[in-house]
């Protein structure tokens, strides 16, 4: 498809982003890997493979929209027409048919800046913190407010709004979105599937730090667009200070004024969390449903967390640093000795 192009961003890998790259070279006109600072090897994979690389500099803190701006210039000066451009994380790979699909919606519907399906996780019951992530991916079909980072972007929309803010940790997707919708694009989830996603989550800090990641987000996003008519995040925000923070202290804090009595207050989250489940419980098994409301309800203080470290660097005028929760992939070498066999 010659009206296609492909950015992958990615640090350390492995394995997955050598999945990510078969699953496209060949497909697209042209297929670009940003990396930053793997040390696995990842940059050697991807030019193994036949795509274009980009390594970032150093010196400049790393963000995955920071990557995605680079991806998308080095894209445009390989080739200059590209009309469209997927973006796609490393530790996932594009399913068949995806970038046709995709490619004709917009084609048809000058309208649409954005389109994206359906992320699904490879290993969904490996663990509970993969197979919360793979609930996390189902949003709903037709117009949305929002992408992820597996999507396929107008080239011109994405110029028009300079693309991705460089300096976001997190959130960068939808605080695009926002300015698109501003611009008067539309932004659409396709009934497809488009992306096998390895998140490899394993641990319960892992889960914890990615919840800490979603906060600081939401904080980032409130600030920067909250102001608006749609007040970006800010009921996100506020619900993450209310059961955070407020309930708690408010409960705790006058136990002794109240002989106990306010200690009834922290009965609102075994509440919160039936609601949470009576609603998923519509279109998710009964475990499933409650896996995904403990998460929501515990996941307020990590959420928190990553609150207040926002308002703190904010306080301090410190430039945000990424929160990592990932763990680097194994076996690259298997990818490359696979590439080479089928050369």
């Amino acid at each position: 498809m010659k009206q296609v192009g492909l950015v992958a961003i990615g640090r350390n890998e492995g394995s997955r982003l050598g999945a990510c790259l078969l699953s496209a070279i060949g497909k697209v006109a042209c297929v670009v890997y940003v990396d930053s600072g793997s040390t696995d090897g990842s940059l050697e994979l991807a030019r193994s493979l036949g795509a274009e690389t980009v390594e970032l500099d150093l010196s400049t803190p790393f963000t995955a929209a920071r990557a995605r701006n680079a991806g998308f210039a080095s894209l445009r000066q390989a080739v200059p027409d590209i009309e469209f451009v997927q973006f796609v994380d490393g530790d996932c790979s594009i399913v068949d048919g995806w970038l046709e699909f995709a490619q004709q919606k917009l084609a048809a519907q000058p309208e649409l800046a954005v389109v994206c399906g359906r992320r699904r996780e490879r290993y969904p019951n490996a663990t509970p913190y993969n197979r919360l992530c793979d609930i996390e991916w189902d949003s709903p079909i037709g117009e949305a407010k929002a992408c992820g980072g597996d999507s396929m972007m107008r080239a011109s929309a994405f110029e028009q709004v300079s693309g991705f803010n460089p300096i976001l940790i997190a959130g960068e997707e939808p605080e695009l979105c926002v300015r698109l919708r501003q611009n008067g694009w539309k932004i659409e989830r396709l009934d497809a599937e488009m992306t096998l996603h390895d998140a490899q989550m394993t641990r319960f800090d892992q889960w914890w730090k990615r919840c800490q990641r979603a906060g600081h987000a939401y904080a980032e996003g409130s600030w920067l667009h909250g102001n608006t008519p749609e007040r970006h995040w800010v009921k996100d925000s506020t619900s993450i200070w209310f059961w955070g923070f407020v309930l708690p202290v408010l409960a705790i804090g006058t136990a002794w004024v109240t002989h106990g009595w306010s200690l009834l207050l922290l009965w609102g989250y075994p509440i919160l969390g039936y609601r949470i489940y009576r609603r998923m419980q519509q279109n998710l098994k009964s475990k499933d449903a409650a896996l995904y409301a403990l998460s929501c309800v515990l996941g307020r203080f990590p959420q928190l967390q990553g609150q207040m470290l926002f308002y703190k660097r904010r306080l301090l005028r410190q430039r945000s640093n990424l929160i990592e929760y990932k763990t680097s992939s194994p076996s690259i070498e298997k990818v490359t000795m696979s590439a080479k066999s089928t050369k």
